[in-house]
C-alpha cells in the first residue's frame, strides 16, 4: 500500500535517532487512534497528546491527517516481504505457505499489532479499506495458479483473503473458541487445504 512521504524524510530536524523515537511514537499513537476512534475521533492533537509530544511537532513531521492515517497504516516489511515470496514457492504448497507466514506474523508482536489496527481501521475507515484491497490484490494474485484466466484469477485471490482475513479476525483479535486454541500444526490442517484450494484447485464442478 503505498504512503506518501512524512516531512521528516525531506528535511532534518535533530539527531536522526531522535528523529526516528519520535515519528515511531507518533505512528503508534495515531495507529491506536484511527483503529479504536475512527478518522473522525482522531485528531492530530489528541495524538500527539497520546505520543507524549507537542501537537506543532507531529504538523512538522505530517503535512495533514490523511499522511498520518497512510503513515500509520503502513504494512511492516517484514510481513510485505514474506507474502512476495510466495509465489517462488512450489504451486502445490502455496496454500500452506500463505497460512505459515499469517501464524508467523502474528505471533510476532512488533508485527501483529500494527496488522491489528491496520484491519481494525479498516473495518470502518475507507481510505485503508481501499489500500488493504490493493495490497491484497498485489501480493495473493500472483499466487494464483496462471492458468486461469483474469476474472477467476481476481476471484480465487479474494477467496484466499477472506480465508485469512477471517482466521485473523476469530482466532487472534476476537480469540474465539475453540479456533482460538487450535495449535498451529491443527490450523495449518484444517486451513491450508482450504486455501489451496482457492489457489488452484477446482471451485465447482464446472471451473
Amino acid at each position: 500500500m503505498p504512503s506518501q512521504t512524512p516531512k521528516s524524510a525531506r528535511r532534518s530536524r535533530g539527531p536522526r535517532d531522535d528523529r526516528g523515537v519520535t515519528l515511531n511514537a507518533i505512528t503508534t499513537a495515531a495507529r491506536g487512534s484511527f483503529a479504536e476512534n475512527g478518522w473522525a475521533g482522531t485528531t492530530m492533537r489528541a495524538v500527539a497528546k497520546s505520543a507524549g509530544v507537542d501537537s506543532a511537532l507531529v504538523h512538522y513531521y505530517f503535512d495533514s491527517k490523511e499522511q498520518l492515517l497512510d503513515a500509520s497504516t503502513m504494512p511492516p516489511a517484514e510481513w510485505v516481504v514474506a507474502l512476495q515470496e510466495i509465489p517462488s514457492v512450489p504451486l502445490r504448497e502455496r496454500g500452506e505457505a500463505i497460512l505459515r507466514r499469517v501464524i508467523w506474523a502474528w505471533t510476532r508482536p512488533e508485527i501483529r499489532d500494527v496488522l491489528r489496527s491496520i484491519l481494525l481501521t479498516a473495518a470502518h475507515e475507507q481510505r485503508t479499506r481501499q489500500k488493504l484491497r490493493g495490497f491484497f490484490a498485489a501480493t495473493l494474485l500472483p499466487a494464483v495458479a496462471g492458468q486461469f484466466d483474469e476474472p477467476e484469477r481476481n476471484l480465487r485471490a479474494s477467496l484466499v483473503a477472506a480465508q485469512v482475513s477471517g482466521v485473523i479476525m476469530i482466532r487472534w483479535i476476537w480469540e474465539i473458541e475453540p479456533l482460538a486454541s487450535v495449535t498451529d500444526e491443527q490450523l495449518v490442517a484444517l486451513i491450508a487445504p482450504t486455501l489451496q484450494r482457492y489457489l488452484s484447485g477446482r471451485l465447482t464442478e464446472r471451473s
